[in-house]
């Protein structure tokens, strides 16, 4: 047990000792700053602009951001439609795996458009090896380095001047993918690589058990798409069951460097901001915060998953090794729950054991962490969620000492606080609205066959692919039978509309402050890098998702803990 608990430390530290040095180099690549990469990358940008006809010089408004971002995001979803609903008959499909249906088309497409990876299908029967590398791999540079361009711009909008021009979109998005996502992701593939990860183009193989029966093992290029699903904070697995499979995460040192590299760059990116900024002590306070909701959810989790199920123990059974009903034994209960925990509060989503066996609080910590998905988040997308709790905690921290609410020498007025408070509602008006109304319809329907467990448990199991979907987590409740006409268009409505809502919304807010003018702090200035106010902030988010999420979770994960666990 202790062991296990090293291991969990050990794999926080070691992250968070790489993401400070990645993220004063992630701050020299969005500033222009000279980096060891420049002779690898700058001749590679150099030609994509050339061959595109893009100035990446040119200075945009924020709206122009978003027009760029918006309009390469439509181009990128007609590519998945054609490749996903044709892949049954293109090339690079030695296993002879058929093309998607429409519906289930336009859900993967929109999953991994939005960082989201959720799967309704499994991966080694339902995607061709070209869906799966010229589609879902590319797909998860494209979304992971246009959360960390938009990033980028609120950035460059918090600089201390008065201006409109905040950096070219596509300068940040393709350096985003060249000089950080690929090396990294690189760095990532080799390791898993190494340790037994296929990466190659042969279909599938055949071996006799020690039963003797045939089996057939899925191969393909695996670990190619394992390093960017973790790095990017993407999470869709290769294989059916994600990082659960000894194939895409086959040992604990591998165990290490996945669920490492899931909140590395969102850990990093904090650091960036205060190096981008030279506000270090605002990015501790901000990476505090983070922390403190991260441990909070973490420790409990542990503990419970360490400690097991309580209705397999009212049965006599000893548990020695925690609650272990859909885990490794390679990993244990304790490193799951870290995983479970770490994949949940960023907008990852990938899985090395099953949620819907998590004890019944832990699947509640996990509901959480996506419900606030602001604790460390996506790679770029995680901080402008947690920059909208900024502004709203500024507003009311003003308004309570009699100060006018100012955040880097810029007034916060009605305008940013309309659109602070929509984004901030938005998110469990999407979630909510779609339990009940998917609630009502299964009530009505039960013959429809949506759940293994009609319970408290059922009704987890939709808030949770609802929570996934609104989060762009994608891990899932899988007793949910989800691949249907209902789910795959409810999920895919939900997923875009909470992928890019959260970025309109705050790179709007950037883009309105960086336009007004400047005020010099003085000693009347609301200091925004102090304890003080990260327990303000801390208060803000607990109180929103407190107020938003605890009746909906007293119906799933809190009943079904005060009834006794499923066995």
């Amino acid at each position: 047990m202790n062991t296990e608990i090293l291991g969990v430390i050990l794999t926080f530290i070691l992250t968070v000792v790489c993401a400070i040095p990645l993220g004063k180099y992630i701050a020299k690549v969005f500033g222009g700053e000279a980096t060891f990469l420049d002779t690898v990358f700058n001749p590679i940008e150099k030609l994509f602009f050339q061959i595109s006809g893009i100035n990446p010089k040119q200075e945009m408004t924020w709206k122009q951001h978003l027009t760029a971002l918006l309009t390469i995001n439509l181009l990128w979803f007609l590519w998945a439609m054609f490749i996903l609903m044709n892949q049954g008959w293109l090339p690079w499909n030695p296993d002879g795996n058929p093309s998607m249906s429409a519906d289930l088309a336009f859900n993967t497409a929109i999953s991994f458009l939005a960082n989201t990876n959720l799967q309704h299908y499994s991966g080694e029967s339902g995607m061709s090896y070209l869906g799966q590398i010229a589609c879902l791999t590319l797909f998860q540079f494209i979304s992971a380095g246009a959360g960390m361009a938009v990033c980028a711009m609120v950035f460059n909008a918090m600089k201390e001047r008065t201006t409109d021009k905040l950096g070219n979109f596509y300068n940040y998005f393709l350096k985003s993918c060249t000089r950080i996502l690929l090396p990294l992701s690189l760095v990532v593939a080799l390791v898993t690589l190494f340790n037994g990860t296929p990466m190659n183009v042969e279909g599938k193989a055949s071996f006799i058990s020690m039963q003797g029966d045939t089996v057939q093992v899925s191969r393909g290029p695996a670990a190619a798409m394992i390093g960017i699903k973790q790095i990017g904070t993407n999470g869709g697995g290769y294989f059916g069951v994600n990082s659960a499979h000894p194939l895409e995460n086959p040992n604990y040192l591998t165990n290490i460097v996945e669920v490492g590299s899931i909140i590395l760059i969102p850990i990093a990116m904090v650091f960036a901001l205060g190096y981008y900024l030279k506000r270090k002590k605002l990015a501790y306070t901000i990476f505090g915060v983070m922390t403190l909701g991260f441990l909070l959810f973490l420790i409990p989790s542990i503990y419970l998953e360490m400690n097991g199920n309580t209705a397999i123990e009212r049965m006599g059974i000893t548990q020695q090794m925690g609650s272990m009903e859909g885990k490794e034994v390679r990993f244990g209960s304790a490193a799951s729950a870290y995983w479970g925990i770490a994949t949940t509060v960023t907008s990852n989503g990938s899985v090395n054991a099953m949620h819907d066996s998590f004890t019944p609080l832990t699947g509640m910590f996990t509901l959480l962490g996506m419900m606030i998905n602001a604790l460390y988040g996506g790679v770029g997308v995680g901080f402008l969620n947690f920059y909208v709790f900024i502004i709203i905690a500024v507003f009311i921290s003003g308004l309570m000492v009699g100060r006018t609410p100012e955040f880097l020498g810029k007034k916060i007025e009605a305008r940013e606080m309309k659109i602070a408070t929509i984004i901030a509602l938005l998110h469990p008006l999407m979630i909510l609205g779609a339990t009940a109304l998917s609630s009502f319809i299964f009530v009505k329907n039960p013959e429809i066959g949506w759940l293994n467990n009609p319970s408290f448990h059922g009704f987890s199991e939709m808030l949770y692919e609802y929570t996934s979907s609104a989060a762009n987590n994608g891990s899932g409740f899988e007793g949910l039978g989800d691949n249907t006409l209902w789910w795959n268009i409810s999920c895919g409505i939900v997923m875009v509309l909470s992928r890019f809502l959260p970025i309109i919304g705050p790179v709007a807010i950037a883009g309105i402050l960086a336009n007004k003018k400047y005020i010099p702090e003085s000693a009347g200035t609301l200091k925004t890098d102090t304890g003080t106010f990260g327990l303000m902030v801390f208060a803000v988010i607990f109180i929103v998702a407190a107020l938003s999420f605890f009746p909906a979770l007293t119906l799933g994960p809190i009943a079904e803990y005060f009834n006794g666990f499923r066995v």
